[in-house]
C-alpha cells in the first residue's frame, strides 16, 4: 500500500506566518534558525542557518479530544511551497522516529505506535495503515515526542 508524507496544510502554515495565533492562543515567536535541528512541518526541509523561522504550539488534529496532542514546531517565516511525496523527507534525519497510527476519530489506535528505524517508516506506515481500523499515521519525534509530519495512503 503506497503512502504520502502530507505536511502541514498551506492554509493553516499561511496564517501562522501572518501572525495567526497558535494552538495556546499566542503569536507564533521569531527567530533565526541555528541550521541544526529545525525542521519546517510545511516544506518537509531543514530551515536553514540564520534564515528566519517560527516557533509556536501546534495541535495537529481537527478538533479538541483527549488525545490531540499539541507540542512545540518549526515552520519557514517565509512562504515556502508545501513538501510531501512518498520519499522520505529531509526534516527525518534522526536515527529513529516514533510511527503511530490513529483511527477516523483521531484517537490512538492501541498497539499501533512503536519506535522504528528512519529507514523503516515508510514499511512500517504500509503496515500500519493496512489495518482497517488506521485512517492515518503521525511521525514523532523519538526523543521528544514533537510532531514531524503525517502518513496517509496514496
Amino acid at each position: 500500500m503506497p503512502v504520502t508524507f502530507t505536511p502541514i496544510p498551506t492554509a493553516v502554515v499561511r496564517a501562522y506566518q501572518a501572525g495567526g495565533a497558535d494552538a495556546n492562543g499566542q503569536t507564533p515567536e521569531r527567530r533565526l534558525s541555528d541550521g541544526d535541528g529545525n525542521p519546517c512541518r510545511h516544506c518537509l526541509k531543514s530551515i536553514p542557518k540564520d534564515a528566519e523561522m517560527l516557533v509556536l504550539a501546534h495541535r495537529p488534529f481537527p478538533a479538541l479530544q483527549p488525545y490531540a496532542e499539541l507540542g512545540p514546531i518549526f515552520l519557514c517565516a517565509t512562504n515556502c511551497k508545501a513538501g510531501g511525496d512518498a520519499v522520505v523527507p529531509e526534516i527525518l534525519s534522526s536515527p529513529d522516529y516514533i510511527v503511530r497510527g490513529y483511527g477516523a476519530d483521531d484517537r490512538i489506535v492501541y498497539g499501533t505506535g512503536a519506535v522504528v528505524p528512519t529507514e523503516r517508516i515508510v514499511a512500517e506506515a504500509e503496515a500500519r495503515l493496512a489495518d482497517p481500523r488506521v485512517s492515518y499515521v503521525h511521525v514523532r519525534s523519538a526523543r521528544n515526542n514533537c510532531y514531524q509530519v503525517r502518513l496517509d495512503r496514496q
